[in-house]
Order: C-alpha cells, then structure tokens, then sequence
C-alpha cells in the first residue's frame, strides 16, 4: 500500500498561479494580513526553514521571515486542485484510492515493484497537475503513512515490518500518526519515550493511563502495525464545524451569544445539506491570550435548528466568566448512515 502527500500543497498551488513566486518564502493564512488575528495555514519550504509551520499565528510567521509574501487562503482553489489529483491518481493502474484530505491519499494495489509505480505514479500527478507528491510505501496503512516523511520531498520511501524498527526505534514517540505533544507526555511519565520502548511494551500497562482501546492501540502503533487494507469507502463526515477569530476580544455576554448564533447558522446550513440529524455539539473556546478549551455535550437525536441552536447557547453557560475570547468555534456531530466507514482512523485495526 503506498501513501501519497503532496509537497506543500497550499504554497504549491498558489506558485502555480503566480510563478514568480517559486522558490521565495510563501506563508498562507487567513485574510493575508499579518496585522489582523489568523494563523498559517501552509508555508513554502523556504518559510518553513525559518521554524513557520502551520497553526502558528500569522504575525508571528511574518516576524520570522519579514521578507514573505502573505497570501490569503482560497480553499476553492485548493479544493479544484485537490479533486484534479485524486482523478489522477484513481486513473492509476489497479489502484483503490482512500483519499484522506485535500492533500494526501492511500493506495492500495499489486505491484511486484512498489517503488517503479511509484515514480510512475509521482511522474503522472507532475505532468496531470504540475505538483510534486511524495509516496511512502508499507506493508500497513500506519507504516506506509510514516514513510513518506522520509520521502519528502519528491522521494519515494519504503517502510516494512523488515526495518520500521531500525528507521524508527530511536526516534521520539512524538513522530508517530496519532501521537501528539499530549500522548507523547503521558507516555514519557511511564518511561516510555523511543517508539522502539513503546513498541516493546505490554499492551495492558498503558490501560490504567489510556484506557481499555487506546492503551492497546498505542503499542500496536509503537510496532507500525494495523489495518492492511485500502478503504474506498466514499467518506462521510461525522459533523460539521465552523469557527472565527474575532480581531477584537469579546468580552460582553451579549456580543458571545451573538456570535454563537452566528456560528450556529452556519453549522446548521452545513448540516442540513446531510439531511441527517445532529446528536451531539462541542463549543470551543480559545481564551485570550492563546488558551484553548472545549465544551461538549450529547444531545436527543434532533434535526430542529431551533433545538440545535438551544443546546448550543447552553453549552454557553460553560464559558468562564470576566475572561477576553479572541475565537470561538461550533461543531455539531451528525448520526452515521450505515454503509459508511467503521472507526475513527485508518490506523486502527479493523478499519
């Protein structure tokens, strides 16, 4: 099964607009104003070997680099460019095609030279789309998405049961898919910190710190193991969210109610596209200066915008008093249709 990841899509795409561009340090964000609240989207290579990278806030990346060129972000663009990508790669030979977002895919398919269909594959996209991918080839979703790391950019690299633990075994946990800075924590407080110690750990030990399904799940993950199987399943989203950034903090009641009925029109015009009914609604709460929080609750299966809107503004009463809010964030999850997908991740066994 290979992965592929498209090298810095977002800039990539913009360059292909504006040639001119190529080889600068490009940083995409919000309305392309770093006086203004928003945060990088995606950033050239050039602006990232300046330490930019994605979710930092867009006046910070522009004091890193005072040189960039700041573009605004334009997901229709992106979306078109994306949709011309997985065309090509669904043209492949013999390929099933589990697209994961905008800028990367699985694919699974029998070839007796992996690393021959890759390039084949990389030199279609190139001449389809005029961007560069990167392919990571495994023998389970988990490894195959790792390996690309090694591959970018523009590479082709192969990770097996065979040598993921002499690639991966001294590194820190951190660089595991599904392993973020809090899991990697955690995970350092029971002495686990190489993904070589966590791949050798006993499954049961993590379950008092992870819980019954994680705790497993993550020494499965230390061994590069998992599902070996691309899924073609169209996907179907579990919800609907929206979020903004206000340029100035809020700190009145009245001006949060507002914004959260805001939220929720949008949310609810989403949702109502589905056609399926909202059974569950997270707030999130981004605190000034940059402290984030979110609220979640379950609700009765419900398709009345107006119930929706209700269990939203209840969900307002959570939010701590006297405290400035530079964003706030809606999310209404949806029921599933019972042909989509099962789980929550390809990682996981079973997908």
């Amino acid at each position: 099964m290979l992965h592929v990841d498209l090298d810095q899509f977002i800039a990539a795409v913009e360059v292909l607009r504006r040639p001119e561009l190529a080889g600068k340090a490009v940083i995409v964000g919000g309305r392309g104003d770093p006086a203004e609240r928003a945060v990088v989207s995606t950033a050239s290579y050039e602006a990232r070997a300046y330490g930019v990278g994605s979710g930092m806030p867009l006046r910070i990346a522009a004091r890193k680099v005072p040189g960039a060129i700041i573009l605004p972000v334009d997901q229709d663009a992106y979306l078109a460019a994306s949709e011309q990508v997985m065309a090509v790669l669904r043209s492949q030979p013999g390929a099933t095609v589990q697209v994961l977002g905008w800028d990367e895919a699985f694919i699974g398919v029998q070839a007796t030279d992996p690393e021959a269909y890759a390039r084949q594959l990389q030199q279609a996209v190139l001449e389809e789309t005029r961007l560069h991918c990167s392919v990571g080839i495994g023998d389970t979703l988990v490894r195959a998405k790792v390996a690309t790391t090694f591959g970018k950019p523009a590479g082709v690299f192969r990770l097996t049961e065979d040598n993921w633990l002499d690639v991966m075994g001294s590194r820190p946990t951190i660089e595991l898919w599904g392993v973020g800075t809090k899991v990697s924590r955690r995970l350092a407080t029971l002495g686990i910190k190489t993904v070589a110690q966590l791949a050798a750990s006993n499954p049961d030990d993590l379950v008092p710190e992870f819980g019954p399904k994680m705790g497993p799940w993550y020494a499965q993950l230390g061994r590069g193991d998992g599902s070996r199987t691309v899924d073609d399943t169209p996907w179907v989203a579990r919800g609907h969210s929206r979020e903004t950034t206000f340029q100035h903090d809020l700190t009145e009641p009245g001006q949060i109610d507002d914004a959260v009925r805001e939220l929720a029109a949008h949310v609810l015009e989403d949702v109502a596209g589905e056609g399926r009914p909202v059974i569950g609604l997270t707030l999130k709460v981004r605190y000034a200066p940059f402290i984030t929080k979110t609220y979640a609750r379950k609700i009765p299966e419900t398709s009345d915008p107006a119930e929706v809107l209700a269990r939203a503004l209840d969900l307002v009463a959570k939010i701590e008093p006297d405290r400035p809010i530079r964003l706030l964030g809606l999310r209404a999850d949806m029921t599933m249709p019972a042909e989509s997908r099962e789980g929550h991740t390809p990682t996981r066994s079973g997908w």
